[in-house]
């Protein structure tokens, strides 16, 4: 299992745990909508970074988007592995030939 299995999965353990005690589940606590909105937050700042050119802040602001996609995800009960067999499925494909399939 790599790390974001496991992020995943503590993720999910921790949803319904004590808002008092567990930043995730103080996030899902106020809903999926402020989920989004932190998720928004956060990909914002690896985008600044990314202008910037500091990899090592890029880097650390990246990880946060992970993170903060699976909480907004695990809000709208999507599960990482959805995310995962989409990804499977795509895999081998070219861009816009799955884009053009959309349509």
């Amino acid at each position: 299992m790599n790390v974001l299995n496991r992020l995943a999965e503590t993720i999910a353990q921790r949803a319904g745990a004590d808002p008092d005690s567990s930043h995730t589940a103080r996030m899902l606590s106020k809903g999926p909508e402020k989920c989004a909105e932190k998720f928004g937050e956060e990909a914002i700042e690896a985008i600044i970074e990314a202008a910037k050119g500091d990899t090592a802040k890029l880097t650390y602001e990246a990880a946060d988007v992970v993170y903060h996609l699976m909480v907004m995800l695990t809000a709208r009960e999507v599960a990482w592995a959805d995310v995962l067999a989409e990804l499977e499925r795509r895999e081998g494909t070219s861009g816009i030939a799955e884009k053009a399939s959309r349509t």
